[in-house]
């Protein structure tokens, strides 16, 4: 059996330890000869191994992706069937939106890594016919007192705001976090939303028998080869630096060409079905786009445009080259689609052809280097689904030791935690990163940090607009998986709330250590379970997502994170608030369950350095009174500011509410204590009320049964509460705007001295 590979590809012979050196297991080895009734090529077992890993195929996890709600509500497309989830926002539009990982790449290169994470996740959006509005992102570093963190920061910030800028979308919004466990493998998750006229949107499926199937865009390298099967499906190690080569290398300005004629094409109506080529390049997508339609494809690899020479068919299969597309073109259409990529500057070349045998078969040379039943490639055909052990945690026998709430602080604690929490990595203020981001491209956002939520126009509906959050507390996650999930969803559904946005449904990031350990299994199916109930309650459908395994290393293992990527929808614009105190003699009023909670909070590491207890407890059934309660109380006028209580605590929201320039003089009718200071208990909202309207405002809430506490009169450039805190608005704001910059900024100038 011949296979066209350079010889350093090739090996004396196929066997069962050469598909474990592509990652495959001996059993998955057999059930390719299964498959096939013979032994593979190399370039079928590189297929195999890229399509078969847990990045493509979703072994290991698929069985629990689908307990979640994954459709109803306003989806216009289940969860998992296209590109990305497209949600209804009636007069014949559609959002679409995703969130996926770049995590491995982003650690190995983090400028690449990031800046390709960027590009992949708006081609997801733009191969349904959606034009991209808004980027967001979740990232997750190690503490910046290590040079090798700041290396991390600085080079995934630069790669967002690279890629972001040059093509032209906003990057409105987003979270960081610092924990010791994300030192090695740091998070780097994508988000984006587009817009589409859902007459417009298009399909990842091939079809229709003798239809040309083309590639579009870019030509094929080396770069990326194996950036699904292996970066993205193993621990780091000490080999860690020797696979640069894995990580893509992406060019914006070729995707922002692109885009435009990708959305031109599917309005004029010539393509029958389009897939971008992301992780495993032409193997994924030719082999699901013809599972999908039912059909086949015949590629002859010796018509794909190359970079580089003597590329091998193995090479060229699992490349995974940028600004790339698959598309299938309806008979008699070919000259109008290639006119229209010909305008764009876009390369736009037949590579092969749809056939009715479900076969993927790859020529090169006139030589058959691959004939794979597509089907047999893909989840829900002959991809491999796994049940895994599940064991719950040793470590949470010693987390789990009950946590004191500690004594009344006096005003000089009190006062001291606050700053030190304000300048905390996680809490201090982000500017230094999100400056770097252009957040008004497009001219559709209207808010951008001012609130718990992005919220961005529709232009095509006026009126309307969206909000987007994305949000996890993986400290929570870590104590209480199932709990900790749940509140991912509540929290980034509140954040929602707070801008004056009906939370309509949800994308996920799911980033979790080595699904083979039992442990780490049981807390991604615990934080599953959370995630779905919270969403059930809620009524926000899981659009679709990404999960990402293997993130440890030889020293650290991450807690686990399952980041949620928010919808809401907004139906009048005027009717949206931000999180700042907007007028004096206003009242503040705290709305929700004001408990004692110190377990995994900020307050817990960054004052008494360690993470025991539980994560806070969620009541969910109240957790969607007091949404609905907030978000009917902004429609109406009544609240005209709002914020929810998380990182930090009470006291820390209230600050950050005062940093629009308006201080507030009140009290704190609780004890004193840490845990109700700055305990992290869920479900509590802070507004700020016209002082005329605060008997009515407590009354409704009295009636639906949800408590409100009067914290007092904004006013004044300080913030004066009870015998906790005197102290000017500027000097706490101070404290929170320089602490990042005074870190990475200097250090900056000493590695460049």
């Amino acid at each position: 059996m011949h296979c066209a590979v350079p010889y350093r590809y090739l090996p004396m012979e196929i066997t069962v330890e050469t598909g474990k050196s592509l990652g495959l297991t001996a059993d998955e080895y057999q059930r390719i000869l299964d498959v096939l009734g013979r032994t593979p090529t190399y370039t079928e077992l590189g297929i195999f191994s890229v399509m078969w890993s847990e990045h493509c195929s979703y072994k290991n996890s698929i069985l629990q992706l689908k307990t979640l709600p994954r459709s109803g509500g306003r989806l216009l497309v289940e969860a998992g069937q296209e590109n990305a989830g497209v949600v209804d926002m009636g007069g014949g539009y559609g959002v679409a939106f995703k969130i996926e990982s770049h995590n491995h790449p982003s650690a190995v290169e983090p400028f690449q890594g990031a800046a390709t994470g960027v590009g992949g996740i708006l081609r997801d959006i733009f191969t349904m016919g959606a034009r991209p509005i808004a980027a967001l992102n979740s990232l997750r570093f190690g503490e910046p007192d290590t040079e090798r963190t700041k290396y991390l920061v600085r080079g995934v910030v630069e790669g967002i705001s690279h890629y972001g800028n040059c093509f032209g979308v906003p990057t409105v919004g987003g979270e960081v976090y610092f924990d010791r466990c994300y030192t090695d493998n740091p998070l780097v998750n994508a988000m984006a939303v587009g817009v589409v006229h859902t007459s417009h949107m298009t399909s990842a499926t091939a079809g229709g028998v003798g239809n040309k199937v083309f590639i579009m865009g870019s030509s094929t390298g080396r770069d990326g080869i194996h950036g699904a099967s292996l970066l993205a499906s193993r621990e780091f190690d000490e080999q860690t630096e020797n696979m640069r080569p894995t990580v893509q290398v992406g060019d914006p300005f070729a995707e922002k060409l692109l885009l435009e004629a990708t959305l031109e094409l599917i309005q004029a109506g010539v393509v029958y079905g389009m897939q971008d080529m992301g992780a495993a390049g032409i193997s994924c997508s030719t082999s699901e786009m013809s599972e999908k339609g039912g059909v086949g494809m015949r590629i002859n690899l010796d018509k794909v445009p190359l970079r580089e020479a003597d590329m091998s068919a193995y090479e060229i299969m699992l490349s995974e080259s940028q600004e790339r597309m698959l598309v299938v073109v309806h008979a008699g259409k070919e000259e109008q689609a290639a006119a229209i990529c010909q305008a764009w500057d876009v390369p736009f070349t037949e590579i092969g052809v749809v056939t009715d045998d479900g076969l993927l078969t790859i020529v090169k040379n006139n030589i058959t280097e691959a004939s794979i039943p597509a089907a047999s490639l893909v989840l829900g055909g002959g991809a491999p689904v796994y049940v895994r052990e599940q064991r719950e945690p040793e470590y949470l026998s010693l987390t789990r030791k009950p946590t004191d709430r500690g004594l009344p602080l006096s005003q000089q604690e009190c006062t001291e935690a606050l700053y030190r929490l304000l300048a905390a990595p996680t809490i201090t203020s982000k500017r230094w990163l999100y400056e770097q981001y252009d957040s008004q491209v497009g001219t559709n956002t209207m808010q951008r940090s001012g609130g718990d939520a992005a919220v961005i126009r529709i232009k095509e509906l006026p009126g309307k607009a969206v909000a987007v959050s994305t949000d996890c507390n993986s400290r929570f996650v870590y104590l209480n998986p199932y709990v900790g999930g749940a509140i991912a969803v509540a929290e980034a559904a509140r954040n929602c709330v707070c801008v004056g946005a009906l939370p309509v449904a949800i994308t996920n990031c799911l980033n979790f250590g080595n699904p083979y350990d039992p442990e780490v299994y049981w807390q991604f199916a615990e934080a599953i379970r959370g995630m779905g109930d919270m969403c059930r309650k809620l009524d926000t459908p899981v659009t679709g997502g990404n999960v990402s395994f293997h993130n440890e290393s030889q020293h650290n293992a991450i807690y686990p994170t399952p980041v949620i990527g928010m919808l809401g929808i907004i139906d009048d614009v005027d009717k949206t608030v931000g999180a700042r105190f907007v007028a004096e003699g206003s009242t503040a009023v705290l709305v929700g369950w004001q408990t004692e909670e110190l377990g995994g909070s900020e307050y817990q590491k960054t004052i008494r350095g360690r993470l025991l207890g539980d994560a806070p407890k969620l009541d969910m059934d109240n957790e969607v009174k007091l949404q609905r309660f907030i978000l009917e109380s902004i429609q109406s006028g009544t609240v005209t500011s709002a914020h929810d209580c998380s990182d930090g605590g009470f006291l820390i929201a209230l600050t950050e509410m005062t940093f629009g320039g308006i201080g507030i003089n009140g009290t704190f009718p609780v004890d004193h204590t840490a845990g109700h200071i700055f305990g992290e208990a869920q479900s509590r909202i802070i507004v700020e009320v016209a002082s005329a309207s605060v008997q009515s405002f407590t009354n409704r809430a009295a009636e639906l049964g949800i408590p409100t506490m009067v914290i007092g009169t904004t006013g004044g450039t300080r913030m004066v509460i009870d015998q906790l805190v005197d102290e000017s608005i500027e000097d706490l704001r101070n404290a929170f705007e320089t602490s990042l910059p005074s870190i990475l900024e200097h250090s900056y100038e000493v590695d460049q001295a």
